[in-house]
């Protein structure tokens, strides 16, 4: 093929661009029909697409998809393998759950597309109870920062690990403040948003990305790179959400009640143990009342008053003593109101010591089985007997719920006949 002309050529040759038109005459020549009008729309964008351009149109998709995945297995094998990918993760799972646990939030910021990847992020970690604001790194500044209390935590999006904004950011806000940055860089010794602060507190979370958005597009725009910030972020949320709560579906639906999500939930309802317990945080200590004041200790009419305020219908006569709802609801005769606590019938209060504990992360339909299988036994009948009070037991090994056995035998019925 012979080489075209460039425009450099044509310049240097003095030429003009364009051929000069020729003169037109004085008198123009007799049309014997008129010249249609000319569309005043372009044509129709199907007219002038082509298979070959559909085809480029698709293989692109691919591309971006495929490249993407890529991303996320390299991602995957850094995790998977590398220490300082896990200590990292690690750290930040045990850092935001201890900041949630001891009342405190989690701070996330970004700058463009990294902003827009916090704001998704701080909307995930709220569904799960997992307390977030997102803080603009400019509007920090102008006022903001008051947002940041003495618990929190910090979680900052960057690529390059060198956002002015976060850098002008961090300046403000005191170095005992835990920082979490989800970044390119695999090392926190090379990530310059720790510079002089103690590595104690920095923990990095690494999503690089094997070939670079330019290298592979064409264009530096935040494609790859975002997509591995969301996919280690969303790791990160569900993996505090199962350290901090027995059940994070159960959480879940609770703040997500709309939409098909909460639709879906009301008709499959609950299937996990931790699903239908009820959390002894929220069940009322029963107190003396005025009108039971003939005995000095707590009794059955101090009980059934704190039942009637207790949305569960559980008590606790103390913080390791509890009297279920179905427990209660024998104590409606009137010769046994004044009755003392200790007075009543076996197994009306039970200590904690007596609690059975079975994992939350349980289906209702396995623990129904067990309870079945263990029945066949005089053993099993003995300390799994009806009023027996089940306490859940949750991701960080604590007794932090508690469900009536006979919850389990009808719920897991209801459910097989399609209730």
């Amino acid at each position: 093929m012979e080489d075209r002309p460039t425009m450099t050529a044509f310049m240097q040759k003095n030429q003009p661009l364009t051929p000069v038109s020729p003169l037109l005459p004085v008198t123009l020549p007799h049309v014997s029909e008129p010249i249609p009008p000319l569309p005043m729309t372009p044509p129709d964008a199907d007219e002038i697409l082509d298979a070959a351009s559909n085809e480029a149109a698709l293989r692109t998709g691919l591309h971006v998809i495929w490249t993407a995945k890529d991303a996320v297995e390299y991602m995957w094998d850094l995790l998977h393998s590398d220490p300082v990918a896990q200590e990292g993760f690690l750290n930040a799972v045990n850092v935001i759950s201890r900041t949630i646990h001891r009342g405190g939030k989690l701070i996330v910021s970004g700058v463009g597309k990294s902003g827009k990847i916090a704001k998704k992020v701080e909307a995930t970690m709220n569904s799960f109870a997992i307390r977030s604001v997102y803080l603009h790194p400019t509007e920090a500044v102008h006022g903001d920062l008051g947002i940041i209390a003495e618990n929190d935590a910090l979680l900052l999006f960057t690529f390059s690990g060198r956002t002015q904004e976060l850098s002008a950011l961090l300046q403000h806000i005191p170095p005992h403040h835990p920082l979490l940055v989800i970044t390119s860089h695999t090392h926190p010794s090379t990530c310059p948003l720790f510079a002089g602060r103690p590595a104690s507190n920095c923990i990095l979370l690494p999503a690089p990305i094997p070939v670079s958005e330019t290298s592979s597009f064409g264009v530096p725009a935040p494609t790859t790179s975002t997509t591995t910030a969301l996919v280690l972020s969303d790791a990160l949320a569900i993996a505090v959400a199962r350290r901090l709560y027995p059940s994070p579906a159960d959480v879940f639906h609770k703040y997500h009640p709309g939409g098909a999500i909460g639709a879906t939930a009301q008709r499959i309802g609950p299937r996990r143990m931790g699903d239908i317990a009820v959390a002894v945080a929220d069940v009322p200590i029963a107190q003396k009342h005025k009108h039971s004041m003939t005995s000095p200790t707590l009794t059955a009419l101090d009980i059934l008053l704190a039942a009637a305020r207790s949305p569960s219908g559980w008590v606790r006569i103390a913080s390791d003593t509890i009297v279920a709802p179905r427990q209660i609801q024998k104590l409606g005769s009137p010769e046994q109101l004044d009755y003392p606590v200790h007075a009543l019938d076996p197994g009306v209060v039970v200590e904690k010591g007596d609690w059975i504990s079975v994992p939350a992360a349980s289906t209702v339909a396995e623990a129904r089985q067990w309870i079945e299988d263990m029945r066949l036994s005089e053993r099993g009948r003995a300390f799994l007997r009806e009023g027996t009070v089940l306490g859940i037991v949750d991701a960080w090994g604590d007794v932090s719920a508690v469900v009536e056995i006979e919850d389990v035998i009808e719920l897991e019925a209801s459910l097989a006949m399609g209730d």
